[in-house]
């Protein structure tokens, strides 16, 4: 049963009815505060039959503001993996908070959600796959709020956002891995990349292998753990490194290495005086050069700036877009410092002490230095387009196991993949993997004119 309105003044000194109703368990609960005494009176019964329904949720949580309910709630207490958690809490600064933070969360309906894809589509360049991503995040944030009752209707249900259409994976040749292996810039690198289209590893997994985990006399090779590199701020102890005791997806995995590349970490081995569990690639061991120079990235595949406060856009990997953007992306800081590094190469700069990544004193390769010392300037080297990533190394190895007959069931396990739909993708990847269907299309075409 609803309780009566409470009366009270205001700072002004104007009356307000506070509204209270009985909850399920027996216990007063507030409704709001209210002008009159009969809205109060309303908002009691209305609270009531609430109760009633089972909707048992603190109705004064439901008016907090979305970005205080973010903040206190919803990001301390969400569980994820670090990674995630630094994307999503960079993606909700960046593109949802703008939006909703000042509002309720009772307030937020489908219609604002649908608003904020549009704003989205028509003023931020965006990717429909990104767009898709930050609703996701959205809906994550809001599912939770529906399950705690928090809210009674969920602002993202029936919203959808820009199709975003799958492109064909497209897998680099190993005539083109070949060109990249030999423009590498001495032989570990060459033997990590070797090892990474050997064994299909995540870079994760790659890097965070061990002495211990190779079996040098069976070849079995295990994956039991992943190293992870996030933002200091969002490390329990303010470092840059994670190692998590289970590789993706929360699996541990075996499989068996070649003769070949076994052979070679094994001389690895020996060669660095490795202990049991020392990293077998570590940024202790590799040798690195007393310089090097930045890939400078092209401006004409990256699309153009948000408009600055004067309007302007410029292109993205510029450094027009660096100063006078003024962007600050991964795109136009690397542009900038491609301009510098140049600059201090042809002495036009003072020199400065070259600067080493850091790596928290574990070891651990960065996998952004790694990108843009070795890997970005050997794919250039080899003539290729520059998108062509360091992960693509694990599906090569994908597609080149389907294409030479491996079972499917096999390469899934071999890389942790937790649907076989995932490994299917691999098929018909290669530019030659249709030869056969082509040949027995036309032994049949021209089967007429033979006879």
């Amino acid at each position: 049963m609803s309780r009566r309105p409470r009366k009270r003044l205001s700072r002004n000194g104007e009356p307000r009815y506070t509204a209270y109703y009985w909850d399920v368990k027996g216990e007063e609960r507030s409704a709001g505060t209210f002008a009159t005494k009969g809205a109060a009176k309303a908002a009691s019964m209305e609270a009531e039959v609430d109760a009633a329904r089972g909707r048992v949720g603190d109705r004064a949580r439901g008016r907090m503001k979305f970005q205080r309910y973010v903040e206190d709630s919803w990001l301390p207490n969400h569980v994820m993996e670090y990674t995630t958690r630094e994307g999503y809490t960079c993606a909700i600064y960046k593109h949802i908070l703008p939006e909703f933070g000042k509002m309720r969360m009772i307030d937020i309906h489908p219609g604002h959600v649908r608003e904020w894809i549009a704003k989205l589509q028509d003023t931020t360049n965006l990717k429909a796959k990104s767009i898709k991503i930050y609703k996701s995040i959205l809906s994550a944030i809001f599912t939770t709020a529906f399950n705690d009752q928090i809210i009674y209707l969920h602002p993202c249900r029936g919203v959808k956002t820009p199709p975003a259409p799958r492109k064909p994976l497209e897998v680099i040749t190993p005539e083109q891995f070949d060109g990249i292996y030999q423009a590498l810039p001495h032989a570990d690198a060459q033997l990590l990349v070797e090892t990474d289209i050997e064994s299909g590893l995540r870079w994760g997994e790659l890097t965070e292998l061990r002495v211990k985990d190779l079996n040098f006399d069976s070849h079995i090779l295990t994956i039991s753990r992943t190293v992870v590199e996030i933002d200091p701020k969002l490390h329990p102890e303010g470092k840059r490194f994670i190692v998590k005791e289970y590789p993706k997806p929360q699996k541990w995995r075996r499989f068996k290495l070649s003769t070949q590349i076994v052979k070679k970490l094994k001389s690895h081995r020996d060669a660095k005086g490795l202990k049991r569990n020392d990293l077998l690639f570590s940024m202790h061991n590799l040798e690195i050069p007393s310089s090097t120079l930045p890939l400078a990235p092209n401006p004409y595949d990256l699309g153009m700036t948000l408009p600055n406060s004067k309007g302007l856009q410029y292109r993205h990997g510029t450094i027009s877009a660096y100063n006078a953007g003024p962007c600050r992306c991964e795109h136009c800081r690397a542009a900038y410092a491609f301009y510098r590094a140049k600059r201090r190469a042809e002495g036009k700069d003072s020199p400065r002490v070259p600067r080493v990544p850091r790596t928290d004193e574990d070891g651990h390769i960065p996998d952004d230095w790694f990108r843009r010392w070795a890997w970005y300037p050997a794919v250039a080297a080899a003539n290729l387009e520059t998108g062509v990533r360091i992960h693509d190394l694990r599906h090569a190895h994908a597609s080149w196991l389907v294409a030479g007959g491996a079972n499917l069931q096999v390469v899934k396990e071999r890389l942790g993949h937790g649907s076989i739909a995932t490994t299917e993708q691999y098929l018909h990847t290669l530019p030659t993997a249709d030869e056969t269907a082509i040949t027995a299309f036309a032994n049949i075409r021209t089967r007429s004119a033979a006879q």
